[in-house]
């Protein structure tokens, strides 16, 4: 097991956020949390990255309880967040994000390596190496913020809402290079509102209702549940 969430529970002042909710990342597993605006599923992925404070439980990373650590000793185990709204930085060149994603590294040759491996998997990317990131469009900052992502060796990729704001046409894109980026080795943590794509690509699902875990299984499985499907697959 990659990680391992227990009794996870976060309040904003008197709003319990979270209300003790556990679920596992197996290694290699793309798991997706799906529900709608308010379940948690950004505050679930905030309190594992330690970007908010816990009220309580515990989470385990690669066998080591990281609940404690501060959110760039997190990254640094290799436990790497995509936020939503893609956090981009604005006035920098495509190029100049990518090398910041790779600031915790010294390997010169291997960052060299995983350039080019970026390039070759956001070809766009490539032919706006010099552009200013902040005119790049919503498809392209989203690649943006994945690459630079990459650029940090991930473990465990924890993505938030990857779709959102995005053409059809680029949400499938999205997704296939969410598919890749899991088939050359790196786990993925998906939380997404587009509960029909999250369910088409991950393996398991968790659904998340007002800070509590409400069901959980295969994600095939889960796409056919009529209860599912009524809540968030629109029939």
């Amino acid at each position: 097991m990659m990680l391992k969430v227990t009794d996870l529970a976060v309040s904003y002042g008197a709003i319990k956020a979270l209300r003790g909710i556990s679920f596992e990342v197996n290694r290699g597993e793309i798991i997706t949390l799906i529900g709608s605006n308010g379940a948690g599923k950004t505050t679930t992925l905030h309190s594992i990255s330690n970007i908010i404070k816990k009220a309580g439980g515990s989470v385990v990373f690669e066998e080591e309880d990281i609940s404690s650590l501060s959110p760039d000793a997190i990254v640094r185990k290799g436990l790497i967040q995509v936020p939503e709204g893609r956090r981009i930085f604005a006035n920098l060149s495509v190029r100049d994000n990518l090398e910041m994603g790779a600031f915790t590294r010294k390997d010169k040759g291997g960052i060299k390596e995983d350039l080019e491996m970026v390039y070759e998997m956001f070809p766009r990317l490539k032919e706006r190496i010099r552009q200013v990131a902040g005119t790049l469009s919503g498809g392209e900052q989203q690649m943006l913020a994945m690459g630079r992502a990459l650029m940090s060796k991930p473990r465990l990729l924890l993505l938030d809402e990857p779709s959102m704001g995005l053409a059809p046409i680029l949400v499938d894109e999205i997704f296939s290079i969410i598919q890749r980026i899991n088939k050359a080795g790196t786990t993925v943590l998906l939380v997404e509102q587009n509960a029909y794509k999250a369910l088409s690509i991950a393996d398991r699902a968790y659904i998340l209702e007002t800070g509590l875990v409400t069901k959980s299984g295969d994600a095939g499985e889960l796409a056919k549940d009529n209860a599912v499907k009524a809540a968030y697959l629109g029939g």
